[in-house]
């Protein structure tokens, strides 16, 4: 360690990412294929430890077992034993139809109960121990709600139920997205049953088309609406269904239509019924929102979006070369924009007027057909991977702290933006590549953004050690590093777990 450790820093920041591309003779086509590595720093009593394991998925188990990579991704179709006869492989060209995805969860955490959860964007999730990063059991959503496909950007409601969104591919000839709810607990007398059998669906949204459903990372929540975008960054279902026979990844069945329209949803949480008012933006692609809140009659949005969906290309391994900092270039920078929409407006307004009152360059306009289309207002540009003081989420709030990646997939900078004020404060130094940048509240803190963010910083030199970066949240000065002397994976996403919601071995 060398600087100052806060005494209150007591816990663990969990992370998950990619970790092992390549399984004796083969690779990965992608980067986010790569099997699930987790990794920890524990704070106890002014000390850092730190641990990593692979999660031991069935997909990894298979794997390692053939030597070989035996299990499909989304960038990587893989094969059956080639020595297996005809008909053992004309049944699993039909059993790919939907395909059995894989459980290797390597995306974010989820916390449910008091047990977390690897996660990816499957239908599979798989239980951790935080403390030892060891691999517990899988569980498939599949089994509690009609779900082919779900976020791994859950969000936490006041009483720490979990509300998540899934797609249910051609599901009693429809397909639709659903919202489900997670309790955080269950009755007493169901001690022994898990909270997943507890599992509700509070609504679902009808995709607008049956076989081309919008993919999506995140989605928004306020206090009294969810909020859903669908995009026009699509998965082809027939192309899907037919991709193990031709040979062609999952990730080729998905196409963006630049001349198509984003849709945004608004379902309220009491009645659980969207809203009828149909309000959409030009085509866009967008992975992260930021948070959301209500203002005056208005939802307000803030999403990090992209022209295009060129992001994803940028990481199949072929392009990530030695040189790869040099050459790839992001062709659409991602920008932060704020979505103002009127949820309550004149109804006699008169068309092709702005229906916005807040003080805002972000604008909402009434079409002849009713539908309104809205502009966003431009916060910031180059930054990624946004996260929030949680105790924010669904309201009013400032601060946004996010990596920052300039013409570069690759972070190179930490960022702590003011969404009101437009200002900027940085972290960066030479040949480092920060991860997300996790906030952790102090203890009865008063003001948003009194804490600390904790960041993994991988070197680009691998014979420079990487560490676990401290900053003063309010100052962005450097507090503390804790260096460590392994090889570290650049990562994704992860959570930090106080230390009151460790459960001991013990209990």
């Amino acid at each position: 360690l060398s600087g100052e450790l806060p005494t209150w820093l007591q816990g663990i920041l969990l992370r998950n990412g990619p970790g092992m591309h390549t399984i004796g003779e083969s690779k990965y086509n992608h980067w986010f294929d790569g099997l699930a590595l987790l990794h920890s720093f524990t704070f106890k009593n002014g000390e850092v430890y730190y641990r990593s394991k692979y999660l031991r998925s069935d997909t990894y188990n298979c794997n390692i077992e053939a030597n070989r990579i035996v299990v499909s991704e989304f960038g990587t179709m893989a094969y059956p034993d080639p020595c297996k006869n005809i008909f053992a492989k004309a049944f699993s060209y039909l059993s790919h139809t939907i395909p059995e995805f894989t459980d290797n969860c390597l995306i974010n955490i989820m916390k449910a109960g008091d047990d977390f959860y690897a996660t990816g964007e499957t239908n599979f999730i798989r239980k951790i121990n935080p403390q030892t990063l060891e691999t517990l059991e899988k569980v498939d959503y599949n089994k509690y709600v009609a779900v082919n496909v779900a976020t791994s950007h859950p969000h936490y409601d006041s009483d720490g139920n979990v509300l998540n969104m899934g797609t249910s591919i051609v599901d009693k000839g429809k397909t639709k997205y659903l919202l489900f709810k997670i309790p955080s607990s269950v009755p007493e007398q169901e001690k022994k049953k898990s909270c997943f059998k507890h599992l509700e669906v509070v609504c679902s949204v009808p995709s607008r088309s049956l076989l081309h459903p919008s993919y999506y990372h995140s989605f928004g929540i306020t206090e009294n609406y969810i909020i859903f975008i669908e995009q026009p960054f699509r998965l082809d279902i027939v192309k899907m269904a037919t991709a193990y026979i031709r040979g062609v990844s999952w990730a080729s069945c998905l196409a963006f239509n630049k001349d198509d329209k984003t849709w945004f949803h608004f379902i309220d949480r009491k009645t659980k019924k969207e809203v009828s008012t149909k309000f959409y933006t030009d085509a866009l692609v967008f992975f992260h929102h930021v948070n959301a809140y209500e203002e005056d009659g208005h939802i307000i949005f803030d999403i990090i979006a992209y022209t295009d969906n060129s992001l994803y290309d940028m990481f199949y391994l072929k392009n990530l070369g030695k040189d790869f900092e040099k050459n790839v270039k992001l062709i659409s920078i991602p920008t932060c924009k704020r979505f103002v929409v009127p949820l309550q407006y004149d109804k006699d307004a008169v068309v092709d007027s702005n229906l916005v009152t807040l003080p805002s360059t972000a604008t909402a306009v009434k079409e002849k057909d009713g539908n309104i289309y809205c502009q966003p207002e431009i916060l910031c540009e180059g930054i990624e991977l946004p996260r929030i003081n949680y105790d924010y989420n669904g309201k009013k709030y400032k601060y946004v702290f996010a990596t920052q990646v300039q013409w570069s997939p690759v972070p190179t900078k930490i960022a702590k933006f003011n969404t009101q004020t437009k200002e900027m404060l940085h972290w960066g130094q030479d040949d480092c590549w920060p991860s997300e940048p996790v906030f952790v509240p102090r203890p009865d803190a008063k003001e948003e953004d009194d804490g600390v963010i904790l960041t993994c910083v991988v070197k680009t030199d691998p014979k420079d050690p990487p560490f676990l970066l401290v900053l003063d949240a309010k100052t962005f000065t450097e507090l503390c590093r804790a260096t460590v002397n392994v090889e570290m994976h650049m990562d994704l996403h992860g959570m930090f777990i106080p230390q009151q919601a460790v459960k001991t071995e013990t209990e």
